[in-house]
């Protein structure tokens, strides 16, 4: 009992010390995008004189930020909703008929999540599909590279789910669409919900993809948006700060509205099947 009640105060300040370094980093950037550009040179934790909060409109101006976020958004979202469709057809077919091809495929998919993407080859078959630099080529991009990990949380949401609901629905006339739409994937919104934001947060973040396959500065994500600014204002950390501080807040806004969502659905799902 003693080494219980000894391992909860060391547990907590290990918490607390791996969050407070990771908070550091985001509170220099706070602090420095309402700094002048003289005051914000040297990168410190020092309080700015006064605040300039005018550095985020100069930010927004000259660096394109709300047509990067559109794209973004539009990135995002439908690569997400695609991904849930797909990955929930995928991992409803493939937990629901457990043969051992079945079971090969499955393994197969998620071994996504480990394997890196060989970009090279991929620029090939982006040319001859006539994907790259559009749109649609990087949603696909997006959604295909979320499937794996979206397919694992799904197929072992599913696996718990009990055969018998399947079952009443075909006697109650639901045919295979009626089935899956009507019965299976109410019951799958935890889990959904937890795809969509991880998949969401993923995409947003993504800077490879992007920088790779898509060459027009009009259809580029937030990511190479800053990643451009910062080329132009390296020298102006004030603007830089404010510009990541744009960028970074949807994710955070996202993440906190879903946290509940992401814990029910990692812990129910995940650890099944």
């Amino acid at each position: 009992m003693a080494n219980k009640f000894m391992k909860s105060p060391i547990q907590n300040i290990a918490i607390w010390i791996i969050s407070i370094v990771a908070i550091i980093p985001i509170l220099l950037i706070v602090i420095n995008a309402f700094k002048s550009a003289p005051e914000a040179s040297s990168m410190n934790f020092s309080l700015p004189s006064e605040l300039r909060f005018g550095n985020f409109s100069t930010v927004i101006e000259k660096g394109k930020l709300v047509h990067s976020f559109l794209n973004s958004i539009t990135y995002s979202s439908l690569s997400s909703l695609f991904c849930i469709l797909f990955s929930a057809l995928a991992a409803y077919a493939l937990a629901r008929n457990k043969t051992k091809f079945n079971r090969f495929i499955y393994l197969f998919m998620i071994m996504g999540i480990a394997l890196p993407v060989n970009y090279f080859t991929l620029i090939d078959v982006m040319k001859w599909t006539e994907l790259i630099n559009t749109k649609a080529g990087i949603i696909v991009l997006y959604m295909v590279t979320q499937i794996p990990f979206s397919v694992f949380i799904l197929y072992g949401f599913i696996a718990g789910v009990p055969k018998e609901l399947d079952e009443a629905g075909v006697i109650d006339g639901c045919g295979p669409k009626r089935l899956f739409f009507s019965v299976i994937f109410p019951m799958l919104q935890p889990a959904a919900v937890t795809v969509f934001i991880l998949s969401f947060l993923n995409t947003w973040n993504e800077f490879l993809l992007p920088l790779y396959y898509l060459n027009s500065s009009d259809k580029w994500p937030m990511t190479l948006a800053v990643y451009n600014f910062f080329g132009q204002f390296q020298q102006s950390w004030n603007l830089v700060s404010a510009d990541i501080i744009l960028t970074i807040l949807p994710v955070i806004v996202i993440y906190l509205l879903g946290q509940r969502f992401i814990i029910s659905g990692m812990t129910s799902g995940s650890v099944k099947g």
